[in-house]
């Protein structure tokens, strides 16, 4: 495999804007499970907030001898003063949940308060997983949609990726007829660099499996007046590593840019810009071989910390070189933190009985919702839900990424802070944060080869 360094050489689409409604509640009982439980996690973001974060922190500081916790109740400490500092901080983010909130049982057509023996009842079916969910989703905004959050982790990699469709995947000249190159984005997220692509010039297409992000991204995208519409929190319900009381309760307004303003002011200035559109679902069965309206529909696949999600990245790099033309190019950026690292050896569609406290009625049904879900899997491709998995080192990646039909053209492992004050190595970093992490993400970019090239390279 030769290597090169990087800095050398070189479903459905809207034109203009990013709506990918949600008109209805999905038939398939499985995925209207998971779509009221994201809407609810949402929905209980102010009071388990509020009760996990400040209530408790109340009650173990009343616990505490009267004469300790006057001390700290009193200045220079104030914790009960900090306390309802943050509670304000909460309700802040969500106002931002709530909005979210009722864009999606608006669009959806869901009754705002159902009774609970409606078939579209929607509330109290959030589990921890789902609102630690909206908790992270929350956090996000700060990274795709802050100034800061923006400049620090997202404009390095943009930066980045541009740089490299420049040297591998040129945009026609103004003059030409000729349409811009169509680009993939797998793992789309709050789809900030979705729309900064487009904003460039490609016709772009995102893919997102969580309805975490696709409703929070449907909402910033297509359901926001203005620019700077809410303020949140990002670092508020963080206790540890704190340098002080200040950088915990910092806000910032979000989105730093109005999408629609953006557009239009790109057309104003007579700037060429793509298409763009959403596509929910799982990367390997909305796009994968068996899809054969996506064979060689792009000219380039956009991942941005995503092929760490795969639990068998085979199926990840079947399904991209199925997307791409012969020729076209996959721009990868990221880092190896496998998702399902360790995860056990399941029947397809059997993750296990949670031990939460449910009572033998509820084990029961839980148990035969699985059961459904696996006869579902059997019937059709279970996607990353399909059993088996394994971790590879970013040496065996590359290698494994060529003997599935591509060229590497250039590779390398990014040192953690690789622009300036920017930060492409971080993942909603609070800098001021007493700990650090940084990943040295690995980047490349690969070509699918042609089938006759790839059979003479084999």
């Amino acid at each position: 495999m030769a290597s090169h360094d990087c800095d050398a050489g070189h479903k459905e689409t809207h034109g203009g804007d990013s709506e990918r409604e949600f008109h209805a509640a999905p038939e398939d009982l499985e995925e209207r499970r998971v779509l009221f439980a994201a809407i609810d996690s949402f929905h209980q973001y102010r009071a388990t907030s509020h009760y996990n974060v400040t209530h408790r922190r109340r009650q173990n500081l009343y616990a505490l001898p009267s004469s300790q916790w006057q001390i700290l109740a009193a200045p220079p400490f104030s914790l009960l003063g900090t306390l309802s500092q943050v509670d304000d901080a909460i309700d802040q983010n969500a106002n931002l949940a709530d909005a979210i909130v009722s864009f999606a049982t608006t669009t959806i057509g869901l009754p705002a308060s159902p009774a609970k023996d409606h078939p579209l009842n929607w509330r109290n079916t959030a589990k921890p997983s789902d609102h630690a969910k909206a908790h992270s989703t929350l956090r996000q905004f700060y990274r795709d949609w802050s100034a800061e959050g923006f400049a620090l982790e997202v404009k390095p990699l943009l930066d980045l990726i541009l740089n490299d469709l420049h040297n591998h995947l040129h945009l026609p000249q103004s003059s030409s007829p000729s349409p811009p190159p169509s680009l993939l984005l797998p793992g789309a997220g709050l789809s900030r660099l979705l729309l900064a692509l487009t904003l460039a010039g490609y016709h772009c297409t995102g893919n997102e499996i969580s309805y975490h992000a696709l409703l929070a991204s449907n909402y910033i995208l297509n359901h926001t007046r203005v620019a700077h519409a809410h303020t949140v929190f990002p670092f508020c319900t963080t206790f540890t590593n704190l340098a002080s009381r200040s950088s915990q309760l910092r806000s910032y307004t979000v989105p730093d840019v109005h999408p629609a303003t953006a557009f239009q002011e790109a057309h104003e200035r007579g700037d060429a810009v793509g298409e763009m559109g959403m596509a929910a679902g799982d990367f390997v069965t909305s796009f994968g071989p068996r899809d054969a309206d996506s064979a060689g529909a792009y000219d380039g696949v956009v991942s941005a910390y995503f092929i760490d999600t795969a639990p068998n990245l085979i199926r990840y790099i079947e399904t991209i070189r199925h997307c791409l033309r012969p020729g076209g190019v996959w721009v990868n950026v990221g880092p190896l933190l496998w998702h399902f690292d360790g995860r056990g050896h399941q029947r397809s569609g059997e993750d296990g009985a949670e031990e939460d406290g449910a009572g033998a009625a509820e084990l029961e049904k839980e148990m035969d919702r699985k059961r459904r879900k696996a006869q579902h899997m059997a019937r059709e491709d279970a996607g990353i839900g399909e059993p088996g998995s394994f971790e590879l080192s970013n040496e065996e990646v590359l290698l494994l990424v060529e003997s599935y039909g591509f060229e590497i053209l250039c590779h390398e492992i990014l040192p953690a802070d690789f622009v300036g004050e920017g930060s492409g190595g971080s993942y909603i970093q609070d800098r001021q944060s007493m700990m650090q992490s940084r990943y040295q993400n690995a980047h490349w970019v690969a070509r699918k080869r042609s089938e006759s090239a790839r059979k003479d390279h084999q």
